[in-house]
């Protein structure tokens, strides 16, 4: 036997006796054609061992490259209002629930606000978002405030002006978007499934219903979630599913950062290649949309950061986060130029 015959016998084989290749050709070729592939076949991607993972990975940027290009999307934040939050989420720093340390101030104001979007700007971010703690918007004039600081975002900086500012009805998402508001975030965080055992405060319906009203408002929805809280690879695929469904446009994927004074706190770190394996099978389930690699990408690809893009992602955001610090963005404008990756300037 030669040494190519060894190799070939030893390819991995998928449930129906084909070679992994010949598995990943087939649902590829077919969602470059505009199909998708089924529940099933997203757990066999999933589900994939570490050494299969380049082959993924080339298959991932297929579809990348046909539906994304070559142009990475930069974002960034603002923590424009932090902590003292009623909601019971496992996994945040800023609930009032548990003792983190975390930073309890009030909304800021909007020249704050501005001044971080043009520090952002400076850094290469091409849209900025105010994000406030709670959940959502208490009264008429912290929703004045907030429509404020989108129209000076956007008349100020020229950047496209986002935000995250929780459970949202429909006439204060009619508001947001008459101020501007291009884009929203509204995490929905992990499967229908596993919601309650990471918040208990409010239900998944009421994220879903926010999301559709959205929708309705005319805003593009920017919904995804975080890995690594002890779901398992079925609710990744039914959160995705989800997503799909919603026709979301944006999908932020977040990796835990465990937060001390958290229930999770003590989470094990997902491995890098298990983070990049997720970003690959969320590419082959949404194929068209923007994902982009948020918090937690530091603490948990370390020195596989750069591999984001070989798994199919085409955005990230850069600077801070909400608590915890994020890379120097001169660092990931050299990954950028590293990688011969357009990000815009």
């Amino acid at each position: 036997m030669t040494k190519i015959d060894e190799i070939m016998t030893e390819t991995p084989l998928m449930a129906d006796d084909r070679p992994l290749y010949e598995f990943l050709h087939e649902i590829t070729a077919r969602i470059l054609d505009g199909g998708f592939i089924t529940k099933e076949e997203a757990l066999q991607i999933g589900s994939l061992d570490r050494n299969d993972a380049l082959l993924l990975f080339h298959h991932a940027q297929k579809i990348r490259r046909l539906f994304r290009g070559e142009k990475v999307s930069l974002c960034s934040i603002v923590n424009a209002k932090s902590g003292a939050c009623p909601e019971d989420c496992a996994f945040c720093a800023q609930s009032a629930l548990f003792s983190t340390g975390a930073p309890v101030y009030g909304i800021m104001t909007p020249d704050e606000v501005v001044e971080r979007a043009r520090e952002a700007k400076a850094d290469g971010a091409e849209s900025f978002a105010p994000v406030i703690s709670g959940r959502g918007v208490r009264h008429r004039k912290e929703l004045e405030t907030l429509g404020e600081m989108i129209r000076r975002i956007l008349g100020e900086t020229g950047m496209e002006a986002h935000g995250s500012f929780g459970i949202l009805s429909r006439e204060q998402l009619q508001y947001l978007r008459e101020c501007g508001v291009t884009e929203i975030n509204h995490n929905l965080e992990t499967s229908e499934r596993f919601f309650p055992s990471i918040c208990t405060t409010h239900t998944y319906q009421e994220r879903l219903e926010t999301l559709r009203a959205m929708r309705e408002a005319g805003i593009k929805l920017c919904s995804g979630g975080i890995f690594g809280l002890g779901e398992t690879l079925e609710d990744r695929v039914d959160l995705a599913l989800t997503l799909r469904e919603l026709n979301v446009d944006t999908v932020p994927m977040n990796f835990l950062h465990p937060i001390p004074g958290t229930p999770l706190a003590n989470a094990a770190p997902l491995p890098p290649l298990t983070c990049l394996i997720t970003i690959a099978l969320y590419r082959f389930m949404l194929p068209k949309q923007e994902i982009k690699i948020c918090g937690g990408r530091d603490k948990n690809l370390r020195d596989l950061q750069s591999m984001i893009f070989f798994a199919g992602a085409d955005s990230m955001m850069i600077g801070n986060y909400l608590t915890t610090a994020g890379r120097d963005p001169k660092q990931d404008w050299q990954m950028l130029r590293d990688l011969e990756l357009d990000g815009g300037r």
